[in-house]
């Protein structure tokens, strides 16, 4: 396939009306029919779910947030509103779909909640299933309480797994036909700041990125329990480095030979070698995301692309990704998306 089409999601406190698609040609190597695809305020976070059917995204509706259901048009990529649960406060940060149990998770960075919703058929959402609060704090001045970035399952299906910023915790619940109830807690580092999870395709190992200490940290996973184990902790930003930054983004090669941890501050996506014996990580380089504020990034189908979006700078950069190495070489940089969070693909079959 020479293209493949995704969604930007955006913060809409200046130009940005919403979300938007894009367009990424393989043979020409370059990203482009940048247009908008939905209008809504605040879609800092979306999830597309596996038949490319349904987008979902987080949504602050005046003085309210949650999250929005939007059917995909196959043939122009538009996005149709289904519906949206909302309530009164701040949207969430991140949202999550798992079609196998017909639901969508969110984590809710202000109200330090994780809350869980029942789909239906059409992609609709139900009303709010569970409504988990974290209390806690930590060291760090943006630790005066709970902080809740991610919310995701366990590739197991068994729980749903919380990281929690400001309590430094990564927190465990089993679901129950949409309803979730806390079983295990595993404690980071304090001060450390964890924000975003990814799974290893062996279900077994998990890589979380920080955010204060700009830290990889590797988990062994227990499915009998939902427990967690740390095994590593291996910095993302070169030694020397003082100034501000702060972790954003992490994912994980599909073979599993490789993870991509993204920098604010150093702007830079740093690449770790995965260890096929152990799953530790072994640094291998830092690429320049060439903006500002690397909120997230993304490996295209075929993975041999990589987008990255700068939140401050109002830019993307594409990538090319060497298989073997690892490593990242500049192809494109510069493309102009308003305030960009999160860049999604449509799945390939």
């Amino acid at each position: 396939m020479a293209k493949y089409a995704g969604y930007i999601g955006t913060y809409t406190k200046g130009e940005s009306k919403g979300i938007y698609k894009f367009t990424l040609d393989t043979e020409l190597k370059k990203l482009d029919n940048i247009e908008a695809a939905a209008e809504l305020g605040n879609p800092t976070y979306l999830s597309i779910s596996e038949d490319n059917r349904h987008l979902y995204s987080v949504i602050k509706d005046n003085e309210d947030g949650g999250v929005a259901a939007y059917s995909i048009d196959e043939n122009d990529l538009s996005l149709q509103l289904i519906n949206s649960q909302t309530s009164a406060g701040s949207p969430p940060c991140h949202v999550s779909i798992d079609e196998a149990l017909n639901l969508v998770l969110t984590a809710n960075y202000h109200k330090g909640t994780v809350e869980s919703y029942l789909t239906n058929n059409d992609g609709s959402l139900q009303p709010v299933s569970s409504i988990m609060e974290h209390k806690g704090s930590g060291p760090d001045s943006r630790q005066e309480k709970a902080h809740t970035h991610y919310a995701g399952m366990t590739p197991d299906g068994k729980y749903a797994a919380a990281v929690d910023l400001g309590t430094d915790e990564l927190i465990t619940y089993e679901v129950q036909e949409g309803k979730l109830s806390k079983k295990s807690v595993f404690t980071f580092t304090p001060g450390s700041g964890p924000r975003h999870l990814v799974f290893h395709a062996n279900g077994k190992i998990a890589y979380v990125m920080t955010e204060f200490s700009s830290e990889v940290v590797v988990l062994s996973y227990n499915a009998e329990d939902g427990s967690f184990t740390q095994l590593q902790a291996i910095k993302t930003i070169p030694q020397g480095f003082t100034e501000n930054n702060q972790g954003s983004a992490i994912h994980l090669s599909s073979d599993t030979r490789f993870v991509y941890a993204a920098n604010r501050g150093h702007d830079s996506i740093a690449v770790f070698a995965i260890d096929e014996n152990t799953n530790t990580l072994t640094f291998v380089e830092h690429t320049s995301t060439n903006g500002e504020w690397p909120r997230d990034f993304v490996l295209d189908p075929s993975e041999k692309f990589v987008v990255a979006s700068n939140q401050n700078s109002s830019s993307l950069s594409l990538y090319s990704r060497d298989a073997e190495t690892g490593k990242l070489t500049l192809l494109q940089k510069d493309v102009a998306v308003p305030d960009p969070v999160c860049v999604k693909f449509l799945h390939v079959k």
